[in-house]
């Protein structure tokens, strides 16, 4: 195993919180003395049968773990799925039967192991210990836990203090998670900053039952191609694992250069040097990779990991040969934007003459009749960071090249 500094190093690596750090440092410390991998655990409710890249940062946290040397334990919250996670909701969830709990399992077997190495991965599923609970232990569980605790949890307190209708059986989700930790003794537990309070649960069970508490670290919850929004079929903002490989690329060639930085944190198995050089390059210093070329090898790489190396290829040599086919003329117009600061999309197009007013450039983003680098835009409130250059199209005949100067 690598030394703990080089493992920290790695996990804290687009990690937004790890509780308690020190305790953790001596986890790894404990297992590479004693040649024992630590339990990683990390759970994921098969609510729908399809996993897009969002879903996917947990899954790229558990890999590096595998990388580093532990055991990683896939947790399919087949019990909890059927309860309905409660978690930012303002309403009751529905609650799934649990033959569509069951079938969209099956589809995360088959998805997960693009990403994660199958001989260091046990997949678990919950209701193998919650189905034979009886009723008296589900009591015992519940009286665990206090419904004051249960309200400190923002979506549950805001809906009681809204007068809003909370089910008694949501309140049994938290504890239902928590109880995973305690049947797996879980050292450590992954979830996004939504699950924060989840997690907590699962480390107060651990602590109550004598077993050393769990360490939990939180990830971050995946911005959508929006840059804005996080990532959701819903928004339509998603890049689906299961979509076909130009669809992948061609998203992914679309997003922002800061959004791409973030994606090769959450997403990518790049190494931390070269993670770097991607960050040097949007900033615009001179030993960092160009964005074009990042963008390119990141759309590569997630293409190949769901779809294979040849049709990253053929998917890459499609998308440059339509973007080459795309009429720009030769003498579009060049306009420099001197600023350090990301500028407004409306207020550009109209300081480089393209048209005559910012409202004007609203409603022809609203009416779709602006294209940035080849791609329609619908956000009119999209504020571009200076960096590198953009070509602007209005309609089919006006074109502006923009360079910024920070």
């Amino acid at each position: 195993m690598k030394p703990v500094k080089e493992q920290m190093d790695v996990i804290r690596r687009g990690a937004v919180e790890i509780l308690v750090e020190s305790e953790l440092a001596e986890k790894l410390a404990q297992s590479a003395q004693n040649g024992k991998p630590l339990r990683i655990k990390a759970g994921f409710d098969p609510t729908a049968p399809d996993l897009h890249l969002g879903h996917t940062v947990l899954i790229q946290k558990l890999k590096q773990f595998q990388e580093l040397g532990h055991d990683v334990n896939f947790l399919i919250g087949d019990f909890t799925g059927m309860i309905g996670d409660p978690t930012g909701k303002n309403e009751t969830r529905k609650q799934l039967t649990r033959e569509e709990v069951l079938a969209n399992a099956e589809t995360y077997k088959e998805q997960v192991f693009k990403i994660l190495d199958p001989a260091r991965t046990k997949v678990v599923f919950n209701s193998s210990w919650m189905g034979p609970m009886s009723a008296a232990e589900l009591i015992a569980l519940a009286s665990r836990y206090t419904v004051a605790r249960m309200l400190e949890r923002d979506d549950f307190h805001k809906r009681f203090t809204g007068q809003q209708p909370i089910a008694v059986h949501e309140f049994l989700y938290p504890l239902v998670q928590g109880w995973d930790s305690v049947a797996l003794e879980a050292d450590v537990e992954l979830g996004g900053t939504d699950q924060k309070f989840n997690l907590l649960v699962g480390r107060e069970l651990q602590k109550q039952v004598g077993q050393r508490p769990q360490s939990v670290l939180t990830m971050p919850l995946l911005e959508g191609l929006d840059g804005v929004n996080k990532m959701s079929k819903s928004m339509g903002n998603y890049v689906g694992i299961s979509e076909p490989p130009k669809e992948i690329y061609g998203k992914l060639m679309s997003i922002s250069d800061p959004l791409m930085v973030r994606y090769y944190e959450l997403l990518s198995d790049v190494d931390l040097a070269t993670l770097a050089r991607v960050q040097r390059g949007v900033a615009g210093e001179p030993d960092g990779m160009h964005p074009m070329e990042a963008k390119r090898a990141l759309a590569r790489e997630m293409v190949e990991r769901f779809h294979g190396a040849a049709e990253a290829v053929r998917a890459e040599e499609g998308f440059l040969q339509q973007f080459r086919q795309k009429e720009l003329p030769d003498d579009i117009p060049v306009h420099h934007c001197a600023t350090d600061k990301p500028v407004w999309i409306c207020a550009l197009l109209t300081s480089s003459g393209t048209v005559s007013s910012n409202g004007e450039a609203r409603r022809l983003i609203q009416q779709g009749g602006v294209k940035l680098n080849g791609e329609k835009l619908a956000n009119a409130d999209l504020e571009l960071e200076p960096v590198g250059e953009v070509v602007l199209q209005v309609g089919k005949r006006r074109f502006v090249r923009i360079i910024f100067q920070p």
